[in-house]
Order: structure tokens, then C-alpha cells, then sequence
């Protein structure tokens, strides 16, 4: 089974705050171009990336079941707490005391993993499950 495990839950009163160059162009799978060399403006990844603070969470994904969508194994997911979870959405989930990462999967009543070789886990009469969070955003390292 995909799994997770949880790494850190950030607190509103966490203060720091790292501001990095955003270049003005978009980059086609090459090197920026040399008029960049100007950069007017900056962006902070945890204002970029986390809405609500105080609900959000960080996960590292195991397995290779989400794939599909751009979750590798050892990725890192930005999870809320606070959102309702909508068909369709990644989720974690607490499936029988489990945590897993999937596709929420409303109309036939499953988690739906990301690749074919792994089943869809039904949600059942008898079946335990505690919706953990959205994800929002995943992070992969390519080095």
C-alpha cells in the first residue's frame, strides 16, 4: 500500500520567511534568456505554496502508486486539513488505521491510485476511513 509519513506541522507563529528572484519570463524547458538578468520581483514559497498554515501539513510519499500524476516515491506533499475533499482530489487518507495517498474517487465510493497495477480501494459499510487532508501541492527532487 502507498504510504505516508508525516514530517512537520508548521505553526502560524512561524516567522521565517525566505524571499527568492522570480524571473519575469517562463522557462521552456531550457536557460532563461539573457534579458532576465533582471529580476524585479521576489516570491516566498511558503506564501506561494501554503494558504492556511495552522491546517497545513508536510508528507513524504512512498511507493510508486501515484505516479501517474506527478507523486514519485520520496516526494514531499503539502497537505490542508482544512479543505473539503472533493471528487477527484488527492487525498491522504486513514483507510483500517493505514495511511495512504489517493484519488478521491466520490461517484463508485473508492480510493484510486495512480497506476494501473494497483487496485482501488473500496469504501465499504465496515470500512474505517478519516479523510487526513488535501494535497495541494507536491514537491519532487530530481538530485
Amino acid at each position: 500500500m502507498y504510504s505516508i509519513t508525516k514530517i512537520a506541522i508548521p505553526s502560524d507563529k512561524q516567522t521565517l520567511k525566505v524571499r527568492l528572484p522570480l524571473y519575469q519570463s517562463v522557462i521552456p524547458a531550457g536557460f532563461p534568456s539573457p534579458a532576465d538578468d533582471y529580476v524585479d520581483k521576489t516570491i516566498s514559497l511558503d506564501e506561494h505554496l501554503i494558504n492556511r498554515p495552522s491546517a497545513t501539513y508536510f508528507a513524504r510519499a512512498k511507493g510508486d502508486s501515484m505516479e501517474r500524476i506527478g507523486i514519485s516515491d520520496g516526494a514531499l506533499l503539502i497537505v490542508d486539513r482544512s479543505l473539503m475533499a472533493s471528487h477527484g482530489d488527492v487525498v491522504v487518507a486513514s483507510v483500517d488505521g493505514e495511511f495512504t495517498c489517493k484519488q478521491l474517487d466520490l461517484h463508485h465510493r473508492q480510493l484510486v491510485s495512480a497506476n494501473p497495477k494497483y487496485k482501488p480501494i473500496k469504501i465499504t459499510e465496515g470500512t474505517e476511513l478519516q479523510i487526513e487532508g488535501v494535497v495541494i501541492h507536491c514537491i519532487n527532487s530530481f538530485r
